[in-house]
């Protein structure tokens, strides 16, 4: 059996939040990219501009694309043929700690919800998410999640009846509530099925497929390019301004529930949808 010191994890996701931070992948600016292309608007053509300038001047100078560098959500898959040494959530804390202290990352995360709302001024605990996989590796996803778009994220327990119907119209209305204030273009996470946790994780998974990437399914990579286009169609456009562009993505992601429900999740996300990923 393989085994890993959490050294080694801690130094990984350290610097995986830095460049999360600082670098937008690919598919992300490439659709930007696109989406600026086909533009008609002076004002959404004017405001995608400026988007694509503001990353490309992270990228030249190692700088955070935004100045909410997010709560840091850390997904693990874990080999079942290895073994880490040592305990695996504060090796995770420990790799966001010297992260966000290194590079001067904003610490946004408050110890308690509700009353003292005191900040832990080091940006931990990590919202962390495991799973086992086959062999013996281990699958670093770092993913740091923005509150404007995450405070316009919502859950329904739809009845089977809602059907794909009761889907869509969910999804609109949950864009449509939150207008200008997830910094759209937005990329668009839904989770079908499970339970009402389950949903949320699924949707929050969803935002990690690249963009451009269909569902596996037909039936589902037909249904989020219907959602992607009805969502473009309300017109909120680039920061709210009207325009083309309300969406760069729809991905959906689901697994088997019980026969009296259809639980829905919808997580947004703004354009800086940061996610990087390494293996050990």
């Amino acid at each position: 059996m393989r085994i890993i010191e959490t050294q080694k994890i801690s130094e990984i996701v350290s610097r995986l939040c830095i460049e999360a931070n600082c670098r937008l992948p690919k598919d992300v600016k490439t659709c930007i990219e696109q989406s600026r292309s086909s533009e008609k608007w002076p004002i959404a053509c004017d405001t995608l501009d400026k988007i694509i300038e503001n990353y490309k001047l992270a990228d030249s100078d190692n700088m955070p694309i935004c100045q909410d560098t997010g709560v840091a959500c850390v997904f693990l898959e874990i080999g079942e043929d290895l073994h880490v040494k040592g305990n695996i959530a504060a090796a995770v804390d420990e790799g966001v700690r010297m992260g966000y202290q290194e590079a001067f990352l904003r610490k946004s995360v408050v110890k308690d919800p509700l009353f003292d709302r005191k900040n832990t001024r080091d940006n931990t605990p990590a919202m962390l998410y495991t799973e086992y996989i086959p062999g013996d590796k281990i699958i670093i996803t770092v993913a740091p999640k923005g509150f404007g778009s995450e405070n316009m994220s919502g859950i329904k327990m739809l009845r089977p009846s809602d059907g794909v119907d009761g889907v869509i119209n969910f999804v609109l209305e949950t864009v449509e509530a939150a207008g200008s204030n997830p910094c759209p273009p937005i990329v668009i996470g839904v989770g079908l099925g499970g339970t009402f946790d389950k949903a949320a994780l699924l949707a929050k998974k969803a935002l990690l497929r690249p963009i451009g990437q269909a569902h596996s399914d037909a039936r589902y990579a037909a249904l989020e390019y219907k959602l992607l286009e009805k969502v473009n169609d309300l017109g909120i456009g680039p920061q709210g301004f009207g325009g083309l562009t309300t969406a760069l993505s729809v991905a959906i992601e689901h697994m088997p529930t019980h026969i009296a429900g259809l639980p829905c999740a919808v997580n947004i996300n703004c354009h800086v949808a940061r996610h990087i990923t390494e293996v050990i």
